[in-house]
């Protein structure tokens, strides 16, 4: 079923507070910046490419068989480019996880619209900060430090909204990054000082 009418009211109110986050990008010398690759002779800019409509399948949609992201970056979102601010929509089915990972040029700031998660980062000493997360808190990940989001809840969804610091924050993912690349296998069991067939193991589980 759908995310309830209450709690996606929830989420776009959100999208206004949460604008708070610092930004990161370098400062542009126009007010926006505009697309360069327009063929010659068309028209004028307009609202349309102020808007993105990318999250409007949130309202009708199910929710998703596993966590899933619908990111409005400037990759998504050209308008975006200088503006050193983007967003992110996070749905967690009950017992899901955000693995960990990085965002190398933000921070984050995480509003939970709906149902509770566990989440946390470790700095630079392996400290790790962990909290439980209810309906309407905020979280901030500090940036580049590895993090992760978990809904302990096998029966309820959970929806947050995250906020970025910089048109596009990037996303570093640590099991795709370490697995499903090309380091090879011996570099990567003695760095985890273990064997080869257990890294092949571990690279075949994320490839199912």
């Amino acid at each position: 079923m759908a995310f309830p009418k209450k709690e996606l009211f929830l989420v776009a109110t959100s999208l206004v507070v949460i604008q708070i986050v610092m930004a990161g990008d370098p400062d542009i010398l126009t007010d926006f910046i505009a697309p360069t690759n327009t063929p010659p002779n068309s028209p004028p800019l307009d609202g349309n490419f102020f808007t993105f409509t990318g999250l409007r399948s949130l309202v009708s949609d199910p929710v998703p068989p596993a966590f899933k992201v619908v990111k409005a970056t400037m990759e998504q979102f050209p308008a975006l480019n200088g503006q050193s601010v983007s967003y992110a929509v996070l749905i967690y089915p009950g017992g899901s996880v955000n693995p960990v990972h990085t965002h190398p040029r933000s921070a984050e700031l995480l509003f939970l619209a709906q149902g509770s998660l566990t989440v946390g980062f470790v700095d630079t000493t392996n400290t790790l900060y962990t909290q439980t997360l209810e309906q309407g808190d905020l979280f901030v990940f500090p940036k580049g430090l590895v993090h992760f989001q978990y809904n302990a809840d096998v029966k309820s969804p959970a929806l947050a909204i995250s906020a970025f610091g910089s048109a596009s924050p990037g996303t570093v993912s640590l099991p795709n990054t370490l697995f499903n690349t090309t380091i090879d296998d011996s570099v990567l069991a003695l760095s985890f000082k273990t064997d080869v067939a257990t890294i092949q193991k571990l690279k075949a589980g994320l490839k199912g």
